[in-house]
């Protein structure tokens, strides 16, 4: 089956470089094509944790929040208190719904005074913080600024970038950046990633520049082995990068999705889904996002959930992510667990297209 693309699915400056690198598998994220794999992918996990990978994650939008309103209103939208939020830092910030449900867990990054970006998972919240604006009367513009993101992650990230754009970016901590250009690009360099091996987003101010800025850095990497890449689902996975959707669907809260202490519910800030969460704090949870360890042969990615159970045929919750894991060498999940099975130990069974497999319930991240 071949997927056709037209106006409503947009392109990101890095893509045609990206598929002359050898790209061979996309998807959609936030009505943009997303790489996803080349025709390797065990050479794109050994690229990411050995060397150094490039990736165009330019589907990764980012909802302007601009005006005198601009910190005060993403500390009403995030369960992360942003108060602190300094010129040149980011935060992991989490937003629910009022239920207390997650709808997205974006990077906030304040690139001014009274500007602060969200660099934002799937969905489309950016409607939802018109609305809210809008709603608040916040004195707040909302917009989605020309600025795409393009990752060097890997061992070998940091002297690929710092040769690319001078040593000063190896003094920028976790979650730092910094606004720069570089021989006529313009660009926020930021030290973050999704992954756990390290390196830089690199947020593209000027579209027009994509292939410029592509090029200075597979220059400056050839020499570490640079190979095309994306976000790795296996890596993702072992280290317990939480994809929003993919991993929660639409009706978990994030103590629930494990995400639980990026949120500041002891915070004097108010924010949207807090009294839904204060209400639920203390009590057992229902169901969890859980690890699982599966048994048997190397598998393949899954596409869709898959119905789990207990040993005894009843039903358990969903599998929502597999992969074989070269890290600890076995297969790997993440899936949504019912309580009472939500346990660490517990043991399931899931049917899989090479026939019933065992698995066992983990904590995340997996150790």
């Amino acid at each position: 089956m071949e997927l056709g693309f037209g106006p409503r699915v947009r392109l990101s400056p890095f893509l045609g470089r990206a598929i002359s690198s050898g790209i061979e598998v996309a998807s959609v994220y936030n009505h943009m094509v997303m790489p996803v794999a080349t025709s390797d992918p065990e050479a794109d996990y050994e690229a990411l944790t050995e060397r150094v990978a490039i990736w165009d994650v330019g589907c990764q939008r980012q909802v302007q929040v601009q005006g005198p309103d601009a910190i005060e209103f993403c500390c009403y939208l995030s369960a992360r208190n942003l108060s602190d939020l300094e010129i040149g830092t980011a935060k992991y910030a989490p937003l629910c719904d009022y239920q207390g449900y997650l709808i997205n867990d974006p990077i906030a990054l304040r690139v001014a005074p009274d500007t602060v970006w969200l660099s934002i998972a799937d969905s489309d919240i950016g409607l939802w913080v018109r609305a809210i604006a809008g709603e608040n009367g916040a004195n707040v513009n909302v917009s989605e600024p020309d600025v795409s993101p393009l990752a060097i992650q890997g061992p070998k990230a940091e002297d690929t970038v710092a040769d690319a754009l001078g040593t000063w970016v190896r003094d920028l901590k976790l979650f730092q950046f910094k606004r720069t250009i570089s021989e006529g690009i313009p660009l926020v360099v930021c030290r973050s990633g999704w992954s756990k091996q390290g390196g830089f987003e690199l947020f593209l101010e000027d579209g027009s520049k994509g292939n410029d800025l592509w090029d200075l850095l597979w220059e400056s990497g050839e020499g570490y082995g640079i190979r095309v890449g994306a976000p790795n689902n296996r890596e993702r996975i072992e280290n317990f990068l939480l994809s929003h959707r993919s991993d929660t669907g639409n009706y978990l809260d994030p103590f629930e999705s494990g995400i639980g202490q990026f949120v500041d519910l002891d915070s004097p800030h108010e924010f949207i889904g807090k009294s839904a969460l204060i209400a639920k704090s203390g009590l057992p949870k229902l169901r969890e996002l859980k690890g699982l360890y599966i048994d048997g042969d190397q598998m393949g990615p899954n596409h869709q959930p898959l119905r789990i159970e207990t040993l005894e045929g009843d039903f358990a919750g969903q599998i929502r992510v597999l992969n074989y894991s070269p890290k600890f060498r076995q297969n790997i999940g993440l899936a949504i667990i019912e309580s009472p099975h939500n346990i660490s130990g517990v043991s399931l069974k899931f049917q899989s297209e090479n026939g019933l497999r065992n698995a066992t319930v983990s904590d995340l991240p997996f150790i």
